[in-house]
């Protein structure tokens, strides 16, 4: 019951993380929104996308919205929103990578240090035009010009509405200094995360095959993103599974450890996300 409670604890610390990861964005653009409100903004928007038809599309609207509500304009609101899902999933590739290096010829076994590396290349890349600020310029304009062709006849309107979103995203000012925070907090969300999976484990009286452990949930919480089923369920366990068990977990063990973790995580995460709209929606 310990580990349980332990476990507990580090998933709630994770989410806690993530909602200051979006603290720190949001600061960027000179809007100070209270971690506690987007720590239930992040706990409903989970909930959303792990549980509907549609999930995360839904949960980024009801985010933006969110996020318009504390004070953010719709350039950054959307930037935040981009913001969030490069810089975590920059954490995400960066603890895989550490996991191939940990792993060492067990993850070039099965084909992961090629993925790993392309994954985390893409991330980087993505996370280096978050401060060329006229490149997410110019990729808003050419949306707006594109729209525009859909639609024509209303050439005024999207032209001023190019010049405010030009003015806007120009104010976004993410700083070196504010960047690295920023990833420390998606860091911290992802081996949070991790950790209430060793908690699964050590609650369950097993051992943890440490050396797979990185590496086999990065690839899980990768294949979580494939839009397969909501929230990744079945993908997770299954895969999450294999690969513990691949790299020297217990078989019954495994499952009986990722069962408990999917548990904290997933299961009893959407009925608490669900309540938790509902509160914010009655404040609001």
């Amino acid at each position: 019951p310990g580990w349980l409670l332990l476990g507990i604890t580090a998933e709630l610390a994770s989410l806690v993380a993530f909602s200051r990861l979006q603290n720190q964005l949001l600061r960027a653009g000179k809007v100070a929104m209270g971690w506690r409100r987007l720590f239930g903004i992040t706990v409903a928007a989970g909930a959303m996308a792990s549980s509907i038809p549609a999930g995360p599309a839904v949960a980024s609207v009801y985010a933006f919205r969110q996020y318009r509500r504390g004070g953010a304009d719709e350039s950054l609101a959307g930037w935040t929103l981009l913001a969030t899902l490069i810089t975590s999933s920059l954490g995400l590739t960066l603890m895989s990578g550490a996991g191939v290096l940990i792993a060492e010829r067990q993850g070039a076994s099965f084909d992961l240090v090629g993925v790993t590396l392309v994954l985390l290349g893409a991330a980087v890349v993505a996370t280096a035009l978050l401060w060329r600020r006229k490149v997410l310029v110019s990729v808003a304009l050419l949306a707006i010009r594109i729209a525009e062709r859909l639609k024509p006849g209303s050439h005024d309107r999207y032209e001023s509405l190019a010049s405010i979103v030009a003015s806007r995203l120009s104010r976004v000012d993410l700083s070196f200094g504010e960047f690295i925070p920023a990833l420390g907090w998606a860091l911290l969300n992802w081996c949070l995360d991790c950790a209430c999976l060793v908690c699964g484990y050590l609650a369950v009286g097993a051992s943890v095959p440490l050396r797979g452990l990185l590496l086999a949930y990065g690839a899980a919480q990768l294949a979580a993103n494939l839009p397969i089923t909501p929230g990744g369920l079945g993908v997770v366990e299954g895969s999450l599974t294999v690969a513990l068990v691949a790299y020297g977990g217990a078989q019954i063990s495994t499952v009986a450890a990722v069962i408990l973790y999917r548990i904290i995580s997933f299961w009893a995460y959407v009925p608490i996300g669900w309540l938790t709209w509902a509160g914010l929606a009655v404040v609001d």
